[in-house]
Formats: structure tokens, C-alpha cells, sequence
């Protein structure tokens, strides 16, 4: 078991997502960054689906009071076991009674233990969704003093695996020195709906994420987009990374938390790849946004050798 110390401003359980039920209006929610959650995940041998933590802003810390096995992710996020300070994408061993404390500069911070929470599932999934009250533990962010409940570890061998760690070059995120992130888009369905000016403009102007950005969607600050033909449409399902732009020509890049159906064109989609890059760039991060259009081909590549790369570090 964990005990909860501080539970940091919001630290919630979370999972790859609740998927098969947006048809009856449930969102997916999920990790935001999930590639961090995967990479902690796989450091102590889990299943990627396998429910952690996410944490922003400030991180919790905690006790367990079992000998496990722990690992942080995020390239923000800084970890203590005991008072010794551990290494970030690496895998510790942490004996029963001793605390783990984690400290986070920006972007979103996660925390895998062997065995995944064992929080009671909902739809197949321990996300949690604060808007509705649903998943994770009682559907809220954690509170000191709470208990979560570990699943059985598929790693027998504690003491062998700490120390694993993953090397910088299997990870997708730019240099935190870098003023400029670059992200893949995939031309949108409704790509014939802008201006041939506003596609120009999208691709080669820079962007801001605006304060008002959360793990629903991030709002980007900049050059507004024209529409060709009118901004609204027949609603219909939003994959995740969709950047829709209302008739204020904003755009707005739709993440975990997005609503299941919505009614904006879409000028383009993220690439998987460059999700976690935009994960990390809010809330804390200064650095401008530009996107470079890709085939759906080439970010199916990026994506699965993105995830090769993790699964033979990992190994």
C-alpha cells in the first residue's frame, strides 16, 4: 500500500484511458502525457494500461508500506526515496516505511509502482475524470491521508531491476533550454474549410498555449486562422490531438480529457508522437509552438518507432 503525506495541488490516478464508451458521451481521460506513464510503467514491469499517478504544479509524498518498486517520469519531475535523491526514468527499490518524495518543475510528473494502483476499475479503466466525479479514487484528486492499494508485481526480482534506467536518446521530449517545439500534424478532416492563407499561416507562424489551457484541450495564443466556409458543423467524434478552431479562428488542440463529440472544423491532428512534447510544454513551460504537416504514414512510423525504442530500453 501507498499512504498519502501531501497529496501536491493535483495529483490523480491515472491509466491509458476509459475507451469503447464515447458513444454514449463518457470521455476517454487518461494520462495526458501518456508516453511518461508507459515509460514509468514499463521501468518496473508492468502492462502499459497499468493505473499511476499524474501530478502538476506541486507533487505528493508518500509512504508505502510495502517493500516496492517505483519509478518517475516526466522531464520536469525530481524524486527522493528515503532522503537520497533517484534519478528520473530509472527504477528504485523502496523498502517498507520509507517515503517517496517527488518535486516537479513543470509539465506533468508520474509515479509507476510494481504492480499498478489497484484502485476498484470503472468501464474498464482506473482514470479519473474530475469533471464527472469518475474513476480513480472517488473520482476526486487525492487527499492526504488516503490508502491506495497495489496489484500483484509481475517483477520477482526487486533488487535486479533497480537501478534500470532509460537513456535520453529513447525519449521524445526537446531540450528544456529549447525556446521552440516542433509538432507533427496530420491535415484535419476539415482541411477545405480554411483559406488557403489560414493553412500558410498555421504552419509557419508561432504559437503560445494560453493560461486558460487544462487537460481538456490547450488553447494556443496567436495569428487567428480564416475560415473558408462557415466554423460550425454537424458534431461529430474528436480523436485526440484534433485541433478545432472556432469562428474566432483560435485554435484549440483537444487532449485526454476532450468531450466524446464536438461541432468546429478541424484544421489538423497531431501526430502521437508529438503529443507528450505538448504535454510537457504547459503549464509552467515558456517555450512557442510551430507545426510541421506530416502524412498519416509518417506519423504512424514516428509513433511505432517511438514505441520500439521504449520497449528495448525498457527491456
Amino acid at each position: 500500500m501507498l499512504e498519502v503525506l501531501s497529496p501536491g495541488f493535483l495529483t490523480t490516478l491515472q491509466d491509458l484511458g476509459r475507451r469503447g464508451f464515447e458513444r454514449f458521451g463518457v470521455p476517454v481521460a487518461g494520462a495526458l502525457d501518456a508516453f511518461a506513464l508507459r515509460a514509468a510503467n514499463a521501468l518496473v514491469q508492468n502492462p502499459p494500461e497499468c493505473a499511476g499517478l499524474e501530478f502538476t504544479l506541486s507533487a505528493p509524498t508518500l509512504r508505502t508500506w510495502a517493500d516496492c518498486l517505483v519509478a518517475a517520469a516526466g522531464p520536469g519531475v525530481r524524486l527522493w526515496v528515503d532522503g537520497r535523491r533517484i534519478p528520473t526514468w530509472m527504477a528504485a527499490f523502496v523498502r517498507y516505511g520509507w517515503t517517496v518524495r517527488l518535486e516537479i518543475d513543470s509539465g506533468w510528473g508520474y509515479l509507476a509502482v510494481a504492480g499498478g494502483i489497484d484502485a476498484p476499475p470503472l468501464m474498464g479503466s482506473r482514470a479519473t475524470y474530475l469533471r464527472a466525479g469518475l474513476g480513480g479514487l472517488e473520482g476526486r484528486a487525492l487527499q492526504a491521508g488516503d490508502v491506495l492499494p497495489l496489484g500483484a508485481p509481475r517483477c520477482a526480482d526487486f533488487f535486479g531491476r533497480a537501478g534500470k534506467s532509460l537513456p535520453l536518446e529513447s525519449l521524445p521530449y526537446e531540450s528544456p533550454q529549447l525556446q521552440q517545439v516542433t509538432l507533427d500534424a496530420i491535415p484535419g478532416p476539415q482541411e477545405g474549410a480554411f483559406t488557403p492563407a489560414a493553412l500558410e499561416t498555421f504552419y509557419n507562424s508561432a504559437y503560445t498555449i494560453a493560461a486558460q489551457s487544462d487537460r481538456m484541450g490547450c488553447r494556443l495564443e496567436g495569428p487567428a486562422l480564416e475560415h473558408a466556409a462557415p466554423a460550425d458543423i454537424l458534431s461529430e467524434g474528436i480523436s485526440l490531438g484534433a485541433v478545432q478552431v472556432p469562428a474566432d479562428g483560435k485554435p484549440i488542440i483537444l487532449l485526454a480529457d476532450r468531450q466524446a463529440t464536438g461541432g468546429y472544423t478541424k484544421i489538423a491532428t497531431l501526430a502521437s508522437a508529438s503529443l507528450p512534447r505538448l504535454a510537457q510544454s504547459f503549464p509552467g513551460g515558456a517555450a512557442c509552438l510551430r507545426f510541421r504537416r506530416v502524412s498519416v504514414e509518417q506519423a504512424q512510423a514516428d509513433w511505432r518507432a517511438l514505441l520500439g525504442r521504449l520497449e528495448r530500453a525498457a527491456k
